[in-house]
């Protein structure tokens, strides 16, 4: 038997203990978004094993953070980030560049030990109705402890046009220290003012722009007496690791392993990228040593959830 489930229903994946009386978390596939918000697929609402939530879906300060999603906003001159693009010398400017990602089909495989994958084909669309990307994303989920599950996600990007594509942040192309861009998690509104963990190290903001393999959250919950920690890890195979962490504590909760923070990526005509992470969701709050430890049992772990690269 599996240790938890996904299932498939009209617009959305939902992950499930095995026994379907908890929902970890969703899949929206097919999102009912506006352009100006790049629609794109995303995890929301996320849950620990005890079901506190972990997730921010659509904030009022930036309507385009989604629970968990693959957001980045410099795809050569397009944004599949959403709302406005950071331009050199201008600041931010809300540009005809928001990018569509478009779920295009699943299918299913199985990973080792029972749990469950499926493989999700995609295309990346420019709001001028140019397809620029193929993309095949890795789904996966396992429990790695009583009070911990994993999520694996994995992306091999195809350039499917006549010219090489960079992929970068707004540092690479002038701003400060906002090298966001990847794969991007918001936080609940509670988890603001907690504690961004690394290895060796707790602290807040100043974390921002660290490399190490992987990064934790420890936040506490409103209404009730409990906290919850997210844990980030970067896989070893993937493009300029270990990478960039971008993070917030003090404005508002957010991780993302930044492969593109400060140094550009170019994709060649018919080339692919790949990249591999897990996020381990799990109750309590958590130091570095504990955080450390629920990222090494998710390395060992994310290889056979998400199968060979």
């Amino acid at each position: 038997m599996p240790d938890l489930r996904i299932d498939q229903s009209d617009d959305r994946l939902t992950i499930t203990d095995a026994d379907g009386d908890l929902t970890l978390a969703e899949y929206v596939f097919r999102p009912a978004h506006p352009t100006y918000e790049s629609p794109r697929p995303y995890f929301s609402p996320i849950r620990t094993r005890a079901g506190r939530t972990v997730s921010l879906y659509r904030p009022h300060d930036h309507v385009w953070h989604k629970g968990i999603a693959w957001s980045l906003p410099v795809v050569g001159d397009e944004n599949f980030w959403g709302g406005p693009t950071f331009v050199r010398g201008e600041g931010y400017v809300q540009l005809p560049n928001n990018g569509t990602q478009r779920h295009d089909g699943f299918e299913r495989a199985d990973a080792s030990g029972g749990s469950p994958r499926v493989i999700e084909r995609l295309t990346w669309v420019t709001e001028a109705g140019e397809a620029i990307f193929d993309e095949e994303r890795t789904l996966a989920a396992s429990v790695i402890a009583d009070d911990a599950w994993l999520l694996g996600f994995a992306t091999r990007m195809t350039n499917r046009t006549d010219r090489s594509i960079p992929i970068g942040s707004p540092t690479t192309r002038g701003r400060e220290n906002a090298g966001y861009g990847g794969l991007f998690w918001r936080g609940p509104r509670s988890f603001t003012g907690g504690r961004l963990l690394a290895p060796g190290v707790t602290g807040g903001d100043e974390l921002r722009g660290t490399r190490a393999p992987w990064m934790g959250f420890t936040g506490t919950h409103d209404e009730v007496d409990a906290a919850s920690t997210v844990v980030f890890i970067d896989d070893p195979g993937n493009v300029q690791h270990p990478t960039q962490w971008f993070a917030r504590s003090e404005e508002f909760a957010c991780i993302c392993p930044a492969p593109f923070f400060s140094e550009e990526h170019e994709i060649a005509p018919g080339e692919a990228m790949t990249l591999r992470y897990g996020v381990v969701v799990a109750d309590g709050a958590s130091d570095p040593d504990r955080a450390g430890a629920l990222a090494w049992a998710a390395g060992e772990r994310l290889g056979d959830l998400l199968g060979e690269r």
